[in-house]
């Protein structure tokens, strides 16, 4: 269990948790017209970057603000509400932050720590496209005297854009599995906003090449998905997605209420006055803000459930192995839930003004197209059938690989 924080601690903390509604409006102003015209969000990163938000989760006596993973998902939430690109693509940091909290002290982890505490955000890829199966890997370091070389394409380049380091899955020289992190303006390194999904489009969720880029010897780690840090960390990569879901779902009905105040009309056969007097768009904002309230307490309760692992891989308890599981089997049917309720909003929306809601200029439709994006990472019918193999026959095999869930 983490030390209670002291009173100058949980001042800092506070002040920064208060300061996140604010910081989520100014990184959305013109969100809905940005990605009409998928504009990407630098602007949006040099806010959340001077915020110093990207160190929540680095404990206090390292510098960081010590904050909970509650605080963290409600962070991407409050963001994701306003701008759900920028949210989404702050994934693979959070990641980072959390592996380098939950894992031993080492020269590397201790030197990664420090750029976060500096200010640095981090992203990174992993996935190779023209491969048998996602997540096989091919890119490789060769030696180069005393250092290595690479030279590679790596695709869903997530937030890395937008960061200062890149963490990379490779092989090394022997052909065991590493990652690398190096900073995202060495040479021969880029990333093409090539991501043609029809969502999160501004997440620059394309390629990241590499061109005989240099890799220092310190700059190499084993990486190992099936450890319990590995495992809690995909766990954790999961809920980042369904805490932007949630974002997705208040602003989607937000839009609603606000197209109902300030557009909306009864419609013909009404004998409301007003489209706000009328029963049936009444029942409409009534059902949208239910299904948002209940999807906020199904994130906050997941998170709860990965704050306790994460406490207890880091006092290294003996029932770390059980919350663990316990965590990625609560993300899991998590998703199952919320991807049902989010889409459902995201639909629904439409029913609250006449054809006039459809007009280009709202760009409602980009909640539908954010969400089923986000929906699609990963199969969800997979998770219903190893969630239902878990409960009929105790079958862990996929729950504890640390690849997905």
């Amino acid at each position: 269990m983490n030390a209670p924080l002291d009173f100058d601690a949980r001042h800092a903390l506070r002040a920064a948790l208060d300061e996140v509604p604010a910081l989520a409006q100014r990184i959305g102003i013109d969100a809905a017209a940005r990605e009409a015209r998928r504009v990407l969000p630098y602007e949006g990163f040099a806010l959340f970057r001077k915020s110093g938000l990207g160190l929540l989760r680095i404990p206090v006596d390292r510098g960081g603000l010590g904050g909970s993973l509650v605080d963290l998902f409600e962070v991407i939430a409050a963001i994701g509400a306003e701008e759900s690109n920028v949210a989404h693509a702050l994934r693979i940091h959070f990641d980072q932050t959390e592996s380098l909290r939950l894992t031993p002290r080492s020269a590397f982890n201790d030197l990664q720590v420090q750029r976060i505490v500096d200010g640095a955000i981090f992203g990174g890829a992993s996935t190779e496209r023209g491969t048998s199966r996602p997540g096989e890997i091919t890119t490789a370091l060769r030696r180069d005297d005393d250092h290595y070389r690479v030279s590679g394409k790596k695709y869903y380049a997530t937030g890395t854009a937008f960061a200062d380091y890149a963490r990379i899955n490779v092989k090394d020289a022997d052909g065991a599995d590493v990652f690398i992190i190096i900073p995202t303006n060495r040479p021969g390194f880029s990333v093409v906003d090539d991501w043609d999904g029809m969502g999160q489009r501004m997440t620059a969720s394309g390629s990241l090449v590499l061109d005989d880029v240099q890799v220092l010897t310190d700059e190499v780690a084993p990486r190992a998905n099936s450890t319990l840090v590995g495992r809690h960390c995909g766990a954790l990569r999961q809920l980042h997605l369904v805490a932007v879901a949630a974002g997705i779902v208040r602003n989607a009905w937000a839009d609603a209420r606000r197209y109902v105040l300030e557009h909306g009309r009864p419609v013909l056969h009404s004998p409301a006055p007003s489209a706000r007097e009328d029963h049936f768009i009444q029942q409409v904002v009534g059902d949208l803000a239910a299904h948002s309230h209940a999807i906020d307490a199904l994130v906050r309760e997941n998170a709860r459930a990965l704050d306790r692992s994460a406490d207890a891989l880091l006092a290294r308890s003996d029932d770390a192995e059980a919350l663990v599981l316990q965590g990625a089997l609560a993300t899991a049917q998590t998703q199952l839930v919320i991807s049902k309720l989010a889409l459902h909003v995201a639909e629904r929306l439409f029913e609250a003004g006449g054809a006039s809601a459809t007009a280009r200029h709202h760009n409602f439709d980009r909640h539908w197209r954010n969400l089923r994006t986000i929906f699609s990472h990963n199969p969800l019918l997979h998770k219903a059938r190893v969630v239902g193999a878990y409960h009929l026959n105790g079958d862990t095999t996929h729950l504890t690989e640390g690849r997905v869930f």
